[in-house]
């Protein structure tokens, strides 16, 4: 990755937010509902569940709330039929912003989001048009305080990621997405404290905003991300550490 962006530091803090609000277990089932109904629930074979499961254990999702998901998706129990979104668009000063949603009505989604989008300054875009500046890969946190780095990088290369960077106050382990569980699994194995871990789309390349630019990407980043039909935002934002020290004052 050539590119680095902010907003992947910022999610791990928001999730426990997110968490105590109930607003990530909301996310985590309807993930594991649509995991299920479009690769059965058998973990052992459906990859997509696998992580889906694993990650909601590490959020404390309780054991019955991940069965009654898993029976929704394969139709055991009656449940919402969730359709699979993705939304695109620019946020102040060029940023490219992703998004993908769980639905069971695109036309509210939408609305929605086009709203979002335009109050911070932002728009969306037609299908495509941010897509490209991304690719798909593992993304593992650690916080800084946790864990050396060198002990870090040797336990992660040598479980099969591809790289390690200082992202601040966290490192960030970069993987191939068919590489994920096997490094999540051997950094768990190793008693490694993870900050969040998900497959993502990472930026290329970095877009640097400052200002008021940059507090309106953020302020519509985290409305994007607090949306109930919205699993994942990704974006290729980048402020400056002090920008982000006086925004978070502010």
């Amino acid at each position: 990755m050539s590119g680095h962006s902010k907003w992947s530091t910022i999610k791990h803090k928001k999730a426990a937010k997110d968490a105590k609000r109930g607003k990530l277990f909301s996310k985590l089932i309807k993930e594991i509902t649509v995991a299920a109904r479009l690769g059965g629930g058998d973990l052992s074979s459906n990859p997509r569940l696998r992580t889906a499961v694993t990650t909601a254990r590490e959020n404390s999702l309780p054991n019955e709330n991940i069965e009654r998901a898993i029976k929704r998706g394969t139709g055991e129990l009656e449940g919402v039929n969730y359709e699979e979104v993705q939304y695109e668009g620019y946020g102040p000063g060029g940023v490219a912003i992703l998004c993908n949603a769980l639905t069971d009505n695109r036309n509210r989604t939408v609305a929605d989001l086009r709203r979002i989008f335009d109050k911070s300054g932002g728009h969306m875009g037609a299908a495509g048009c941010v897509a490209w500046m991304f690719s798909k890969r593992g993304l593992i946190t650690v916080e800084q305080d946790k864990i050396d780095e060198e002990r870090l990088m040797e336990l992660a290369l040598d479980a099969g990621a591809d790289d390690v960077k200082d992202a601040g106050d966290v490192f960030e382990v970069v993987t191939a997405p068919d590489a994920f569980e096997t490094v999540r699994a051997a950094l768990h194995a190793a008693n490694v404290p993870l900050a969040g871990a998900e497959v993502t789309m990472m930026p290329q390349n970095v877009v640097s905003v400052t200002g008021k630019d940059a507090a309106h990407t953020l302020r519509l980043l985290e409305e994007l991300d607090d949306h109930d039909d919205v699993q994942t935002v990704a974006s290729n934002v980048d402020i400056p550490q002090e920008e982000m020290e006086r925004l978070s004052a502010a």
